[in-house]
């Protein structure tokens, strides 16, 4: 009888032995597919695939997804799509992407008020979601931990424009030759963004609030939205020029595109005056404007800067790993990069680094 319970107690421990050996290889598997992952499927949906500013991100994220392939022989596949500016047609592509398993979306909004149908989908399969450049409501955004944006601080760019109007002015000859009625009074002209959107809102008030408080006599002839496109703003500038054939000494554009389309509208109609331009995000093409001395100013939108965060981020989360430290997120959620100024007397240096190419 001894014997018998003696065998038994030696097969169980046997058995438990076996057991823990199986959990232990099993676990073993579980951590070596982690780690050793051999593909990161990312997606990335834009609200327009025409927009300069948002191709220039996506290109510094291809850029850095190629590097990381190299380095770490893991396969990074970016699938990068447009969404001809409808939210429906975003939802739907983020819902294939979804199904097709993708480890991370990033979402260049099309509308930011409307994210709860991306973020419902992401929710319930788990995948998180990378926002950039049109940044959620502040309510969306907090419904996961796995919901992030990346962006620039709008108020910064309207801060920056209305300091290089400002520097200008400063110069007593420049002022006399933007102030061509000598009357004392800076007549403008503003073409914005998009209606509704955070960069047009912000960018907007804070120039104008600035240029107010500095203490200079301001006179708004017209606004209007041309949308981020320079078609659209050479357009809306030669309409704003026949209705002040005589008038406008200055053009704020919300950005560059906007910004070079009153210029071509300028040249087009051999306009008497010589406004002063300002734009924001410092694009290739504004680069060369501004060293041409067509352009006066605008302000750099860090997108290689912003390209390669959002990558690192998309990175870590498809390995299920921790955002860097060396990303320093704002609540837990943001990440802002900081604009920079750009003036023909430091233009050089933009064109000379590449950032835009």
């Amino acid at each position: 009888m001894r014997t018998i319970r003696h065998f038994c107690s030696r097969l169980s421990i046997s058995a438990l032995m076996i057991f823990s050996f199986i959990a232990v290889l099993l676990s073993g598997c579980a951590s070596q597919t982690e780690t050793e992952k051999k593909e990161i499927r990312i997606a990335v949906l834009t609200y327009d695939e025409y927009d300069t500013l948002v191709d220039s991100i996506t290109k510094e994220m291809t850029k850095w997804g190629r590097q990381k392939e190299k380095e770490t022989g893991i396969r990074i596949t970016l699938d990068i799509v447009g969404a001809k500016k409808s939210q429906m047609t975003q939802n739907s592509q983020a819902r294939k992407f979804i199904e097709g398993n993708y480890d991370v979306l990033c979402v260049n909004l099309v509308d930011r008020t409307d994210a709860t149908v991306i973020i419902d989908r992401a929710m319930a399969s788990d995948t998180p979601v990378i926002f950039f450049n049109r940044e959620p409501v502040e309510e969306d955004l907090s419904r996961w931990d796995k919901l992030y944006y990346v962006g620039a601080g709008s108020r910064q760019s309207g801060e920056m424009q209305a300091k290089i109007i400002i520097d200008a002015l400063k110069n007593e000859k420049e002022f006399a030759a933007v102030d061509a009625n000598k009357n004392g009074t800076i007549q403008y002209v503003i073409l914005e963004g998009e209606a509704g959107h955070q960069d047009t809102l912000i960018r907007t008030n804070v120039c104008i609030n600035e240029l107010i408080e500095a203490g200079y006599n301001l006179e708004r002839l017209g606004d209007e939205y041309a949308n981020w496109d320079r078609d659209q703003a050479r357009t809306k500038m030669r309409e704003l020029i026949n209705k002040y054939p005589f008038q406008i000494e200055m053009v704020i554009a919300n950005n560059d595109d906007m910004a070079l389309g009153a210029i071509d509208a300028i040249e087009e109609t051999d306009y008497p005056l010589d406004p002063l331009v300002v734009g924001i995000n410092g694009t290739e093409d504004a680069l060369e404007a501004i060293r041409t001395m067509k352009l006066y100013g605008s302000v750099y939108n860090d997108v290689k800067g912003q390209g390669e965060v959002i990558m690192e981020m998309a990175y870590a989360l498809a390995l299920k790993e921790p955002i860097p430290s060396s990303i320093k997120l704002t609540f837990d959620k943001y990440v802002f990069k900081p604009y920079s100024i750009i003036t023909y007397n430091n233009v050089q240096k933009y064109l000379s680094t590449g950032q835009n190419q």
